[in-house]
């Protein structure tokens, strides 16, 4: 069982990660840096109140992410997200290869002349699996108590001393953005959705936390702080370094040499447990669809595939494919949310395992959401925003997250209200306050 100190150290970790800090330099020069730092900070409260609460329900429900979907989906409408949720899981373990790769060919680069990002990528693919088969527990214990989290510590006040010594913070406080994309409420959907992609995993974690309030802090509390640090620090390195490309930021950092350097070296090497964690939660969410199949199986299976595709590709759709997650995943997890409350704030057996295959209205509050998201904020490749373009979209100056949120959140109450079963459930719920049979 994972305890709140092991909780606080689990999300700590995850939330420092390249690619998170590369988040920070796709906010500017288009924003200033007052207007980016305070993006960053209303993104990260509203996303990680939705994280912590994601968690909460996990550990009520000690059952992975897309199981828990059955109660508000359905257990055949659960196969929608946990589609989309393989679909993301394999897309963020194939951009953590390669921003991993990248860093580590610039160091070799720096070090021996010579980058090989191939091998890199093989290397790493192969410690990601590696993590994936200890598991939560194992990883945590193991590998993220022992010298992980320390190392991480180390590097991050360094790198932040390495870009505040050559800042002129006066001159950046007062400078003006640039305007263009993203605009401010663009750059607060940016940083809401790369936190709220992990809502729909929390559970794979969560559901091994000894308590709720162990599980909420541990994820609220322990992404919070470390997220806002990692963004920030990348809206720095831009201002203070002249770095134009989020992709050439570990080039940046590797010719810095000296303690950067050392800094950026386990920064890269710490960024497979990133990996690991999208590796291990793509397993668990396709054993929704195939529960016969072995998770260790799955684990080698999904490994093999990030990293070919890592192979294949680079970060060039980074930026858009964060989007998308927000406006799939945000509006979910407000249909899950309200199923929870109108639950009694507890998951039965019940209610998880004897669903009806589909419910419907539930599945119609998440389309809603999503419709508004894009009507807001249209994001997604060309022939998409272009099909969205006929709606005349509302284009908002803040964000389209919470909207999305909120819409899908009503529905599915108000949904959930007219189903004349709802009332006595919640009767009962409270009454029996029966845990979960904890999975295998």
């Amino acid at each position: 069982m994972l305890s709140l100190f092991d909780s606080l150290l689990l999300w700590g970790n995850l939330s420092v990660s390249l690619l998170v800090i590369v988040i920070g330099a796709l906010l500017v020069p288009a924003l200033s840096l007052r207007d980016a730092l305070l993006a960053i900070v209303v993104g990260a409260v509203a996303g990680n109140i939705l994280l912590g609460l994601a968690a909460l329900i996990g550990a009520d429900g000690r059952v992975p992410g897309m199981v828990l979907l059955r109660g508000p989906l359905g257990r055949r409408g659960s196969y929608a997200p946990t589609v989309l949720n393989v679909a993301q899981n394999l897309g963020w373990s194939t951009f953590e290869l390669i921003i991993i790769a990248t860093a580590a060919a610039a160091l070799s680069q720096h070090l021996f002349g010579w980058q090989g990002k191939w091998l890199w990528t093989l290397a790493f693919g192969f410690v990601s699996w590696g993590l994936g088969m200890l598991g939560p527990i194992g990883f945590v214990r193991r590998y993220l108590r022992k010298f992980a989290s320390w190392a991480l510590i180390f590097s991050m006040i360094y790198l932040t001393y390495w870009a505040i010594s050559k800042s002129h913070l006066h001159a950046f406080w007062a400078s003006q953005g640039k305007g263009g994309f993203p605009s401010f409420g663009q750059a607060v959907d940016l940083v809401i959705g790369s936190i709220v992609s992990w809502t729909p995993l929390a559970a794979d974690y969560t559901r091994f936390s000894r308590t709720r309030r162990a599980s909420f802090v541990g994820a609220a509390v322990g992404y919070f702080v470390p997220v806002i640090w990692c963004i920030g620090l990348g809206v720095l390195i831009v201002f203070a370094r002249g770095v134009s490309d989020a992709q050439a930021m570990p080039a940046a950092v590797a010719a810095a040499g000296g303690i950067a350097f050392v800094a950026l070296a386990a920064i890269t090497i710490d960024e497979s447990e990133k990996a690991f964690a999208d590796i291990y939660s793509t397993a668990v969410s396709i054993q929704n669809l195939f529960p016969r199949v072995s998770q260790r199986l799955l684990i080698t299976l999904v490994s093999t595939a990030a990293t070919a595709l890592a192979l294949a590709l680079n970060l060039g759709n980074y930026q858009e494919f964060l989007y998308l997650l927000g406006s799939f995943f945000v509006p979910l997890f407000g249909v899950l949310l309200a199923d929870w409350l109108l639950a009694g704030a507890h998951f039965t057996q019940e209610h998880i395992f004897d669903a009806p295959a589909f419910r419907v209205e539930q599945l119609a509050a998440w389309a809603v959401g999503f419709a508004l998201y894009q009507w807001l904020s249209p994001v997604g490749p060309g022939w998409w925003t272009r099909l969205v373009e006929h709606t005349h979209p509302a284009a908002v100056s803040f964000t389209a997250s919470l909207p999305s949120f909120a819409a899908a959140f009503l529905l599915a109450a108000a949904a959930g209200l007219a189903r004349p079963s709802t009332l006595r459930a919640c009767a009962a719920a409270r009454a029996r306050r029966e845990p979960l049979a904890r999975p295998d």
